[in-house]
């Protein structure tokens, strides 16, 4: 008999088993959410040489002090260089460059007048200010200076990383392969939306698992692979079971209780699979399974709508960022204050679905009944407030931690 473990030693344990997925080069499109598996250095300045931050005119600081409306200083245009051309000759006292941002400013100046305090004169501009001076010019390598770490490994490319990359001409990136999941259903009653007759006329129900939890995995990183949803039937579940071999990751939904129609373990045990635990000390969620099948891991989920996600945000999203190389794979534990009293009876971890302000000072109100079919309660929700295993009774104005679902922050360690 396997003991029951808490979230927390259900998470660690399945974070010791999984394996980091090995690196591989894509191109830098396809790189966007993935985990950078390599430094990567600046082989030039960025800007590659000084340019001018403004569209206006190239002057020395000394040819516009104390200009204004009244005093204009008056300039003869000598060149004109736009972005992607070079000056043709520099500039001498009583000269300027018309200029557009971008370019580079011609030898001899030190400053761009923006064109708003300008009259845009040609070949003679008069200037309307000094505030200019010795301004609006980026000098070489503002950005990035040659040789320069731009990106440590274990960082997550998003967009602004992308740019950065493709400003030094990188075209493809090392990262981390994302782990390929497959995914699981079970139940004879479940059908998925391509049978809409039966789940609108109540023989049977949607698979609602087949759809959040596939999403939840593309959310996390992860590449889903369907297996379909398996009838309550030994044969048809180890076929289907079988087939994810190859995957870096099993998730099933369902089929891990212990009724007599529940086949899950006594399948993976057929298939030579091994089992480390299938039941955890919390709400909503206790009949959880994890050990593997072979070389895959296998995360066994509840069926419950609610269950299912609310495990998936707490053991399975954490081992597929990890396995994508992810250094910090859990979100952070934050803290509220409730609203209402809650009561609770068993005597479980309860992970209850919350909307907590965005105040200096969070509150937490639940989002109505918690049952683990009641998937409604969760789409209104944008936290799970954690309440301690044991606490029957928490006051109002009690403080609870929280774990916000939309927070992008994230921490090391479990944090529940």
């Amino acid at each position: 008999m396997l003991t029951a473990l808490s979230a927390r030693d259900a998470a660690l344990r399945i974070q010791n088993f999984v394996r980091q997925q090995p690196p591989l080069r894509v191109p830098l499109d396809d790189a966007l959410g993935s985990i950078l598996a390599e430094p990567v250095a600046s082989p030039i300045n960025v800007p590659f040489r000084a340019n001018s931050a403004m569209d206006g005119y190239a002057v020395r600081a000394a040819d516009i002090a104390g200009a204004s409306p009244t005093r204009p200083a008056r300039l003869r245009v000598v060149d004109r260089i736009a972005a992607g051309s070079m000056p043709s000759r520099g500039i001498e006292a009583g000269e300027c460059a018309r200029i557009f941002t971008g370019a580079p400013p011609p030898p001899g100046a030190d400053s761009v007048v923006r064109q708003e305090d300008t009259d845009l004169g040609e070949p003679l501009v008069a200037i309307h200010s000094d505030r200019d001076a010795r301004a609006n010019i980026r000098p070489a390598g503002e950005d990035l200076v040659a040789g320069s770490l731009v990106l440590s490994p274990g960082h997550r490319l998003g967009p602004a990383e992308l740019g950065i990359l493709a400003s030094i001409a990188r075209d493809s990136v090392v990262v981390y392969r994302r782990p390929r999941v497959a995914l699981l259903g079970s139940g004879d009653e479940v059908v998925d939306v391509d049978r809409p007759e039966e789940i609108l006329s109540g023989r049977k129900v949607g698979s609602s698992n087949s759809h959040s939890i596939r999403a939840a995995v593309r959310e996390a990183g992860g590449e889903p692979v369907d297996l379909g949803i398996a009838r309550d039937d030994p044969e048809d579940l180890c076929r289907r079971l079988a087939a994810a071999a190859g995957c870096d990751l099993l998730v099933t939904t369902a089929g891990v209780s212990v009724s007599e129609h529940d086949h899950l373990r006594r399948s993976v045990a057929s298939l030579g699979g091994r089992l480390d635990f299938w039941r955890i000390r919390m709400r909503p969620g206790a009949p959880v399974g994890f050990g593997a099948i072979g070389e895959t891991p296998w995360i066994g989920l509840p069926g419950n709508p609610v269950s299912a996600l609310v495990t998936f945000e707490l053991l399975v999203r954490p081992a597929i960022r990890a396995m994508m190389g992810h250094p910090r794979p859990f979100r952070r534990l934050r803290a509220g204050r409730t609203v209402e009293p809650i009561r609770l009876v068993p005597r479980l971890q309860h992970f209850l679905r919350a909307v907590t302000s965005d105040d200096s000072e969070p509150t937490i109100r639940l989002t109505g009944p918690q049952g683990s079919g009641i998937l409604s309660s969760l789409v209104q929700a944008n936290s799970l407030a954690v309440v301690p295993e044991g606490q029957h009774d928490t006051p109002v104005g009690a403080i609870l931690g929280v774990i916000r679902l939309d927070d992008p922050g994230d921490q090391a360690q479990p944090p529940y």
